[in-house]
């Protein structure tokens, strides 16, 4: 929560305003009802003296108020803040996002930063309001609701997908979080016509990844279908109403994910700038892997944008200014598998297709054109082990290259620049893409420095206006 008055008192007039550019930046509480929203909320403007405001919903979970059933705070896009920032707050943030609390614990998170257990915790508190446990419990949270109201499952395996150590601990949870019982909340879900939710896992989970401002998903189309790799992605569909699907591996077992072009939108009050969604379909083997897989897409779609902050910098650029005006909203695409994509920049389409008929995984279930995972660099670096491809793939394999989520931008920089061969512009590539870096410039290219911290974004409009290319 934040001490200073001048910053609480901007933030009450974006919640009396209903500025939905705010929604994932911070949240309010009001202390006469127990409940805490997103500052879009349609509900009646509450005083100001019974407001206080959170950095996290965790934070404002963890202070007793629970989610408005209005506006579902639980379910914003992500603050747009930790695209930018590479501290350990940033990396923590993005590490937890990916399920690595529930998988590794407090002590795994750690380990990956470099830190403390005990320094994460007091950095996170110090920032957020809240520690690592309490964010990756208020995810859970988001989870459990999503698979109870989408998906038929049995409400005990629910508990457990979606990172609960015991069904008790579940309910609690559910209770403090949304004020209903787990049958309450299925109860309560949106039908739309629909009658009860009876998806299944082999039906897949059905999703709307959620994003603030506009969003010019035709570029971003554009770029997945050139680059498709026949085996694991297809795009099929005329523009403006193509669908995406790719296969992924996850954690616990493999998914397969159908991505609409076409977004929905949804306005909360006169005068709020627009908000939307895109609609997707979720395939998974084990349902404990929906946390990490909504937030592998939600950095392949760059989803957690803040498109405000950006095309307000870049439009201030004679050069850019009609390239903003012409496609705002326009977003970095990123990858749902930074290692696979660290590959494909350095071989290309063709030499990926390749790759992926000789080595790569055949699913159990092969779904139309999608058959195969991309290969596991040690597969890779067993099976070709010179050149270029063997000395990247074997520094991905050792961990002598990260680029997890909370990889260290600048060092897995340095670390990429040591694998033999492999050049500085295939390296601003990963950088950009795999790390979900926003300001990337490539080497050769005469790039002002008043795009920053946009400067990945505005690379991105050269490209969708063809003024430019990654090669």
């Amino acid at each position: 929560m934040t001490d200073q008055g001048t910053d609480e008192d901007t933030r009450y007039e974006a919640v009396r305003s209903r500025d939905a550019r705010f929604d994932g930046v911070f949240f309010f509480a009001v202390e006469t009802t127990g409940i805490y929203c997103r500052p879009s909320c349609p509900a009646v403007t509450p005083k100001r003296a019974n407001v206080r405001f959170y950095a996290t919903a965790a934070a404002a979970q963890g202070s007793g108020f629970r989610a408005c059933r209005r506006c579902r705070p639980d379910a914003v896009p992500g603050s747009a803040e930790w695209n930018v920032r590479a501290d350990v707050v940033g990396r923590a943030v993005r590490l937890i996002a990916d399920g690595v609390v529930d998988r590794e614990g407090v002590a795994g998170l750690a380990g990956r930063l470099g830190y403390s257990a005990r320094q994460v915790q007091r950095q996170l508190t110090a920032e957020l309001g809240a520690g690592p446990v309490a964010l990756a419990r208020a995810q859970r949270a988001h989870t459990a609701r999503v698979l109870v109201q989408t998906t038929g499952l049995p409400i005990t395996e629910i508990a457990f997908a979606s990172g609960f150590a015991s069904v008790r601990q579940f309910n609690d949870t559910i209770r403090a979080v949304y004020a209903s019982t787990p049958s309450e909340l299925r109860a309560a879900a949106p039908q739309h016509g629909r009658g009860r939710p009876t998806a299944t896992l082999n039906a897949g989970i059905p999703l709307r990844l959620a994003h603030r401002g506009p969003y010019r998903a035709g570029p971003v189309f554009d770029l997945l279908e050139d680059e498709a790799v026949p085996g694991i992605e297809e795009v099929s569909g005329p523009p403006g109403a193509r669908t995406y699907r790719r296969t992924l591996r996850l954690p616990y077992g493999t998914g397969i994910v159908a991505v609409d072009e076409r977004p929905g939108t949804a306005r909360t009050g006169p005068g709020a700038h627009p908000g939307g969604w895109l609609d997707a379909r979720l395939h998974l083997t084990d349902p404990r892997d929906l946390t990490t897989a909504v937030q592998r897409l939600r950095r392949l779609f760059d989803l957690d944008a803040d498109p405000y902050a950006v095309d307000e910098r870049l439009a201030a650029d004679p050069r850019l200014a009609p390239l903003v005006a012409a496609r705002p909203g326009l977003r970095s695409p990123g990858t749902a598998d930074p290692e696979e994509l660290a590959v494909r920049a350095l071989t290309g389409r063709t030499e990926a297709e390749r790759l992926v008929r000789r080595y790569g995984k055949a699913l159990d279930a092969p779904c139309g054109s999608l058959t195969h995972l991309f290969p596991e660099p040690a597969v890779l670096a067993g099976a070709e082990p010179g050149g270029t491809l063997g000395a990247l793939t074997a520094a991905l394999a050792d961990h002598a290259v990260r680029l997890d989520p909370g990889a260290d931008r600048d060092e897995a920089q340095h670390a990429l620049l040591a694998v033999p061969g492999l050049d500085p512009r295939t390296v601003a590539e990963i950088r950009t893409r795999a790390l979900g870096d926003p300001d990337v410039a490539p080497p050769g290219l005469d790039v002002p420095d008043s795009w920053r911290p946009w400067r990945s974004y505005a690379l991105n409009h050269l490209r969708a206006a063809g003024e430019w290319e990654y090669r």
